[in-house]
């Protein structure tokens, strides 16, 4: 897998837009994302989530990538609702419902961004609002139920280990 996130875009879209969390049977400890392929199943495990967003797409669109797919593995960015998880510090934004509804924002990305906080509680306690683009968005905070029933964990940016069956 690691020889494909730097190359075939098509594979990567078609990968992605499979993955689903594992209710196989088989290796759902283990491996708790699957991705089917026709008869083969990819078992995927991860640090974090198996979604990361890697860059906002140039130009009008607004579009966050992810995993490497450009425009084919992106969602519509939207600012406020991106969520800092207080249990570990990470940045999330909404992912394909599929998928698990919420991936991570790579940690450069974060960085780029992170002038744009704003600590209406502040500086101990997560971000309440995001400067982008002229405008104040006030925080949801709405990916929180979901990163807590996933139990976010430590990660790398983009952290997948898969086993094929």
């Amino acid at each position: 897998m690691a020889a494909v996130m730097g190359g075939d875009v098509a594979f990567l879209s078609f990968f992605f837009k499979q993955l689903e969390p594992n209710r196989s049977g088989r290796y759902e400890a283990e491996f708790p994302f699957l991705s089917r392929c026709g008869r083969e199943r990819n078992f995927l495990r991860c640090e974090d989530r198996p979604i990361v967003f890697t860059h906002l797409l140039p130009g009008d669109s607004r579009l966050l990538s992810f995993c490497g797919g450009g425009e084919r593995l992106a969602v519509p960015f939207q600012p406020e609702k991106l969520t800092v998880f207080p249990e570990n510090g990470r940045l999330y934004h909404p992912a394909p419902a599929k998928s698990g509804g919420v991936g991570l924002v790579r940690s450069a990305l974060a960085w780029e961004w992170s002038s744009g906080f704003q600590y209406g509680r502040g500086q101990e306690q997560p971000p309440t609002h995001f400067l982008w683009e002229g405008r104040s968005y006030r925080l949801t905070e709405e990916l929180l139920p979901l990163l807590r029933a996933g139990s976010a964990r430590e990660s790398s940016d983009i952290p997948i280990s898969t086993r094929q069956s």
